[in-house]
């Protein structure tokens, strides 16, 4: 088992995966990286072959030969997206690009007895934001009351019943600008007077506001479950817009989310949409709320009660965002109960 490689799909940057690679080469794991988007047909060539109902195959690289039936695992982080052949005029370019897409990522799906983290079919569904939330309802999680229209009177009428209310976009957003830099949708309150036409442009969520004293982030690793809470200096509703605002620590898990240690819930077609939700505790300490982000890596919550309004967050209001920029500065000690 020592000598069997784990394969690492990622593009180029991801300072994540560096950090995975370093502690497994540390460990003495072999291990491949791999941008199917980037590397294919250039600089890498796979043959995949399925022989008396047995799949086997090889992909090399510049720099290594890797056996298809040999990978122990495979960490699925973000690998770069192939290009969309709609934008493409040559239908042999179009040809080249679709039977690329499905055919490098339909044989990197199927490895035979490989451990993957996560699957790139169970990532699709933690990051629909809709079927975390029905599956957490379903499960009987508390989610706060959610509203996903393009109607504009129903959300006004949403917002007005529930007074206290957030939007977040239904997928994450990652935008660039025509100055160059990322750009993303932060969450944001809605007031009263907000809603307007532009909400029957697509479907945005609108989900009542959950007084918090603190994030918590919920990773499950097999059958065991990792809590991470997440305190932030000021009320900030989107704790990812200034990570130098924020400590980490670990947490206890939610008593509520003991079932997910039973194997048959393990095994369940919704686990990996549930289990890439966060979680919010409230202000009482008494209870866990789900309220899941679909997008399984970062997390936007409902915020403590704000002190100043702000505008509803659409696209045509994207801010900047640098994904690059990860200050870890902790706060003081202070930081961490000054809500309770």
């Amino acid at each position: 088992m020592a000598d069997t490689p784990v394969l690492v799909v990622t593009a180029l940057g991801d300072v994540t995966a560096d950090l995975v690679l370093g502690e497994l080469y540390g460990r003495g794991v072999p291990t491949v990286r791999l941008d199917p988007a980037a590397d294919f047909p250039g600089t890498a060539a796979m043959s995949a072959r399925i022989d008396s109902g047995v799949f086997t195959g090889e992909i090399t690289t510049a720099t290594r030969h890797l056996d298809l039936s040999s990978v122990r695992s495979v960490y699925w982080r973000r690998p770069t997206p192939f290009r969309n052949s709609q934008q493409v005029e040559a239908p042999e370019q179009r040809f080249v690009i679709e039977q690329s897409r499905h055919g490098y990522m339909g044989a990197l799906h199927a490895l035979p007895g490989a451990l993957y983290v996560n699957h790139p079919a169970r990532n699709r569904e933690a990051e629909n934001k809709v079927l975390q939330l029905a599956t957490a309802a379903r499960l009987g999680f508390t989610v706060p009351d959610t509203l996903i229209t393009d109607v504009p009177a129903d959300a006004a009428e949403f917002v007005a019943e529930h007074g206290t209310v957030i939007y977040k976009p239904v997928h994450r957003v990652h935008l660039t600008g025509e100055d160059g830099r990322n750009r993303t949708v932060w969450v944001r309150t809605v007031r009263t007077d907000e809603p307007d036409d532009s909400i029957a442009l697509c479907p945005h969520v609108f989900q009542d506001c959950v007084p918090k004293i603190a994030d918590v982030r919920l990773a499950m690793v097999g059958d065991q479950a990792f809590a991470t809470r997440i305190d932030t200096d000021g009320d900030h509703l989107d704790w990812r817009q200034d990570q130098s605002l924020i400590t980490c620590s670990p947490s206890p898990s939610p008593m509520p989310c003991a079932p997910l240690h039973g194997p048959s819930f393990i095994r369940s077609d919704s686990v990996s949409a549930l289990l890439t939700s966060p979680w919010t505790r409230t202000a009482d300490g008494g209870s866990w709320n789900a309220t899941p982000t679909g997008n399984g890596r970062s997390s936007t919550r409902p915020p403590p009660a704000p002190s100043r309004a702000r505008s509803p967050t659409s696209l045509r209001r994207a801010t900047p965002h640098d994904p690059g920029n990860r200050s870890r500065a902790a706060p003081s000690a202070r930081r961490a109960t000054r809500r309770r």
